[in-house]
């Protein structure tokens, strides 16, 4: 199951989405998280439906790794749909007890299914196609207004893209140890909830340590080479929004437009 979670990493390639500037990627994936919100209707998520297909395959990364990133998912899910279908009111199909399943039950429930297939299929093309260092630049040039105030646009910038970026590294090192744990004859699968809660202490402490030796040699390594912050910082080659970034927003706009206009005309 830790194998199949894939946030926060990179699928290395040239395609036009990973030539795109990182600052634009962030720009159109909210623009893309609003316009999740703002479809209803089958019509709506239909086309949307083949915005992302033809998206993931301009992006080159494999179907089979995008879909992977939903398994981790699947509970979460399947609850958000038991929730949906059985507590909203309206016409009642089939009663027991306190259950009822109504048809405006299962209108929202699957809606809120395609919203979260949607969201995470498309949000997760972002670091697929992004590397870490390009993320970072991309964060700190798209949050350059809130400077003018004293925010730190910089390290907060570094600190998100370093989180993002250890998050592969950490489901590894869990998955390490969860391995060498079994080996000794511990047990994460089988008993009640409170004892699969105990038999994870073995692998929570382990692992906090592991991740506050990471950081600390992180730190250290960032110190040794003087690292600054923000401050008087330069960059080797200088990001400049070119033909292609507009482009590809205004292809962006013009769908996003399409569906919205077929989701009022649905």
């Amino acid at each position: 199951m830790l194998k199949d979670i894939t946030l926060g990493q990179h699928f290395p390639g040239n395609s036009v989405l990973h030539r795109l500037d990182a600052m634009i990627k962030i720009i159109l994936s909210m623009l893309y998280l609003v316009l999740i919100f703002l479809v209803k209707g089958f019509v709506g998520y239909g086309l949307l439906a083949i915005f992302v297909f033809c998206i993931i395959l301009l992006s080159t990364v494999p179907i089979k790794f995008v879909l992977k990133g939903l398994k981790p998912l699947l509970i979460f899910i399947i609850f958000t749909a038991i929730l949906n279908l059985f507590m909203t009111s309206g016409t009642v199909i089939w009663q027991w007890s306190f259950l009822k399943l109504t048809y405006e039950g299962i209108y929202f429930a699957v809606f809120m299914i395609l919203r979260i297939v949607f969201l995470v299929l498309g949000t997760s093309l972002l670091t697929y196609t992004t590397s870490p260092i390009a993320l970072t630049d991309g964060i700190e040039r798209f949050l350059t207004p809130f400077a003018k105030i004293g925010a730190p646009t910089h390290e907060l910038a570094m600190m998100m893209s370093i989180a993002l970026r250890f998050i592969p590294t950490l489901l590894e090192e869990t998955d390490k140890i969860m391995k060498a744990q079994m080996a000794r004859g511990a047990d994460f699968e089988s008993g009640n909830l409170i004892k699969r809660a105990r038999a994870l202490i073995p692998l929570l402490v382990p692992l906090f340590i592991s991740a506050f030796r990471r950081a600390d040699e992180l730190a250290i390594a960032m110190e040794c080479r003087c690292y600054q912050g923000g401050k008087n910082r330069t960059r080797l080659n200088v990001v400049k929004v070119g033909k292609i970034d507009i482009i590809a927003s205004l292809v962006f706009l013009l769908c996003a437009a399409v569906i919205l206009t077929a989701n009022l005309a649905g």
